[in-house]
């Protein structure tokens, strides 16, 4: 098996495997930060965590697996997330999903051919109030329209 994980981040699980007694309550940050530099987390990866963590590599797969914002497969360089929840339901999330579906010519849950952007549908990005709501990478969007979504794709592009 190829070595996939860093010193840096071999470092950063050892030392947060020391702040617990239960190496399970550390699975998911250790995930977070592997994710950060790899941007996916691979079967591959998983197991060699599971080796530095002594704990099985099924139970570290079934925590990731669970959590959808740790990715099981490669995503794009811009992952989109649009809200999808019942306010911004009501307030038309389904004319955006449709709008970043036409413009980047993918379905919710794929990436784009030339890896720029992965469309993530996700049940609430906690800004009901400002819905509809999409999130690109870090950053939040709020009242987003039709219109507005290609203006803020445009500047990223």
């Amino acid at each position: 098996m190829k070595k996939i994980l860093s010193k840096e981040e071999k470092t950063f699980i050892l030392k947060e495997l020391n702040k617990y007694k239960n190496p399970d309550a550390v699975i998911i940050e250790i995930l977070k930060f592997v994710q950060k530099r790899l941007r996916w987390i691979s079967l591959d990866t998983i197991k060699e965590i599971s080796k530095i963590i002594s704990v099985p590599a099924s139970k570290i797969d079934s925590i990731a697996t669970f959590y959808n914002q740790i990715f099981r497969r490669p995503v794009g360089k811009n992952i989109i997330k649009y809200c999808d929840g019942v306010v911004c339901y009501i307030n038309g999330y389904e004319k955006i999903e449709a709008e970043l579906s036409n413009y980047l010519k993918i379905q919710p849950g794929n990436t784009t051919k030339d890896k720029k952007f992965t469309l993530i549908p996700i049940c609430c990005l906690g800004n009901c109030h400002n819905s509809p709501t999409i999130m690109i990478n870090e950053n939040l969007f709020s009242n987003v329209t039709k219109k507005s979504i290609i203006t803020i794709l445009d500047n990223i592009i």
